[in-house]
């Protein structure tokens, strides 16, 4: 039974630091009991309080990692069920499955695909996470050249999927010191999939789809045979089945502290007699829904983008909008004469306005001020983006020194500041630009800025 906040109290070292980033340590030991917050953060407690309570800190959801390098994918280590409780901490890796019955020229061109597949919105690359190898042709020298044909296309992380040990074995020697995910320990082959893992050190997937009580009895089992870095792939390819066991799974490891589910859990969303328009949106729903691995059959880029955009958004810390660093952009190549437009630090609000300065073809310098990333009317509405701080930002960036003109463009959106603005900026000429940022360019090649 999970050790209560008070029972947790009494083993840490009740100096109330603060280091820990809470008031009291009677705070700290709350989170802790709620698995919200590790016990490394205090930085006093003793070893053998440590040793006790090193498993009530740790998370309810076991991290995973799958891959070496940068490109590694982790997964786990969620503790909450919606994101407006805490936050997602580790986004799903989206992952493209090839089969080795597929010929080299066609292999070649869906790795090349999905190793371009990338996206920059709002300052941050979105791509694939992962690429799934799968041996269908049960032949260990197909199975050993598509690895090897993926690894001359690719440094994504790796899948390999086959049901057969001694296959499973010659891909593992192909990709050592990799850590690629293994694929899969069944009822009929955990304890040859686990020696595997144990050998390679390679996390392992689990699956099992008898249910949840016989899928929680195969990773215990695993867990027996020394393999703790386990993905459970419930083994179900009916939507409302999936999104069922995932939100059971997601609950019993957060709420009743479920060791055999407190797993990160991989889904397929493109099972067999599902078109690629139903594959995204199945996708979609399992993004949403606490899947840490999706794999598709067909990762075209207007497939992948809106998954991309989907996933930026839900695993976004909602406490901590996605913001820009208060400062004067470049947009272009400008000059001293270069109009000059001023916005809000809202990471969507600056790539959509500068894109939109990007379009009109005129160099432009964008003043960027810090309102805790929020958008140009809700900052306004909470009285952060006032003539106050444009006035202050304005004087303050820099601006002055790198540009001779003086006309300043205010968002449309707060055209009421505009008359405040003029007075707190007499040597400006304040104007006041569209409201849609869509609108920039015509608004710049009308008014000549």
């Amino acid at each position: 039974m999970a050790l209560t906040g008070i029972q947790i109290y009494k083993h840490l070292p009740k100096t109330n630091c603060k280091e820990c980033g809470f008031p009291t340590c009677l705070a700290f030991a709350m989170k802790l009991s709620q698995k919200q917050v590790e016990l490394e953060k205090c930085p006093y407690v003793s070893d053998d309080a440590k040793a006790l309570l090193v498993e009530e800190s740790a998370p309810p959801i076991r991290k995973v990692v799958i891959g070496t390098g940068e490109k590694l994918l982790e997964v786990g280590e969620e503790t909450v069920l919606f994101r407006h409780e805490k936050t997602f901490v580790h986004p799903p890796g989206i992952t493209l499955l090839v089969e080795d019955t597929l010929g080299t020229d066609e292999l070649q061109k869906r790795v090349k695909q999905a190793q371009a597949a990338s996206f920059e919105r709002v300052g941050q690359q979105l791509c694939l996470g992962l690429i799934m190898v799968q041996n269908i042709s049960k032949d260990k020298d197909k199975f050993v050249q598509t690895i090897d044909v993926t690894q001359q296309n690719t440094d994504l992380p790796l899948v390999l999927a086959s049901s057969d040990a001694a296959i499973m074995e010659a891909a593992l020697e192909k990709t050592a010191g990799l850590k690629p995910l293994i694929y899969a320990a069944t009822e009929d082959n955990y304890e040859a999939m686990a020696a595997l893992a144990k050998k390679h050190a390679c996390p392992l997937a689990v699956c099992h789809s008898g249910g949840l009580d016989k899928l929680t009895e195969l990773a215990d089992k695993v867990v027996g045979q020394g393999v703790n870095d386990l993905v459970l792939d419930p083994g179900i390819h009916s939507l409302g089945t999936t999104v069922a066991y995932l939100t059971q799974i997601r609950r019993a490891a957060l709420k009743k502290s479920a060791k055999g589910l407190g797993f990160p859990v991989m889904v397929f969303a493109g099972p067999q007699g599902v078109d690629a328009q139903q594959e995204v949106l199945r996708a979609g729903v399992y993004i949403m829904k606490y899947a840490a691995v999706i794999v598709l059959r067909s990762a075209e880029n207007w497939q992948l983008l809106p998954l991309f955009t989907l996933k930026q958004n839900i695993y976004t810390d909602p406490q901590q909008p996605l913001q820009v660093e208060e400062n004067v952009y470049k947009i272009g190549e400008p000059d001293e004469n270069s109009p000059i437009l001023i916005t809000t630090n809202f990471s969507l609000t600056y790539f959509i306005v500068a894109g939109e300065i990007e379009n009109s073809k005129m160099p432009a310098w964008l003043v960027i001020a810090d309102v805790e990333g929020m958008s140009v009317l809700t900052a306004w509405a909470a009285d952060k983006f006032n003539a106050d701080k444009i006035a202050k930002v304005v004087n303050t960036c820099g601006i002055k020194e790198q540009a001779r003109n003086r006309n300043l463009i205010l968002p449309g959106a707060v055209a009421v500041l505009y008359g405040e603005v003029a007075e707190l900026l007499p040597e400006w000429k304040v104007m006041v630009g569209p409201r849609e940022a869509s609108n920039l360019p015509k608004f710049m090649k009308e008014q000549s800025v």
